[in-house]
């Protein structure tokens, strides 16, 4: 009989152990995930103040939208949390899109070989971030539902883990784009 309840609670043991690394791998798969996130940011960070530097040497009049830029890359930088890192990096999308809009009025600034460069070099980096940022919330997905099902979730409160944040998309990037066709030729 003793040994009947000796092996119950091995059982239990290694069920308890093995959950347990089970959800410290999945959070691990999510940090790591984020960190994805974080070396893109970074490197577009790196690649902004050569953006801007060559956009104020042909575009004299566009201060405030470099301005802008170096702003959000700071805030960007200081983020304590994904989401706020991510509401920044969203925000500084629109305003590094809107430099390659401004390009469009300097033809000389579009035919720069340094503009193009750092222009393709930030749209992969973007690329990559939204890759990222697609991972990330595939692995928090799968380490959030692991803390909500039996008997895990059991666990995961025994020993404090927390849900992890998702992604969000920004409500202006939700929206269903107006396409006008009235235009084009009859």
């Amino acid at each position: 009989m003793i040994w009947i309840i000796i092996a119950i609670i091995v059982v239990l043991v290694i069920f308890v152990i093995a959950s347990y690394n089970g959800l410290v791998k999945s959070r691990m798969q999510t940090k790591e995930a984020w960190s994805q996130i974080d070396v893109q940011l970074k490197r577009r960070n790196d690649l902004l103040p050569n953006l801007i530097e060559t956009v104020k040497g042909y575009a004299k009049y566009e201060g405030s939208t470099l301005e802008k830029v170096a702003e959000l890359r700071n805030q960007v930088a200081a983020a304590t949390s994904p989401a706020e890192a991510m509401r920044a990096s969203d925000e500084l999308t629109r305003q590094v899109s809107g430099i390659f809009a401004v390009a469009e009025s300097y033809p000389d600034l579009k035919a720069s070989a340094n503009f193009s460069q750092l222009q393709e070099e930030l749209t992969n980096t973007e690329n990559k971030i939204a890759y990222s940022r697609q991972l990330y919330n595939s692995v928090t997905s799968n380490y959030n539902v692991k803390l909500e099902t039996f008997p895990s979730n059991v666990i995961a409160k025994m020993f404090g883990f927390k849900a992890a944040e998702f992604l969000e998309t920004p409500e202006e990037e939700k929206a269903v784009p107006k396409v006008d066709f009235s235009g084009l030729g009859n």
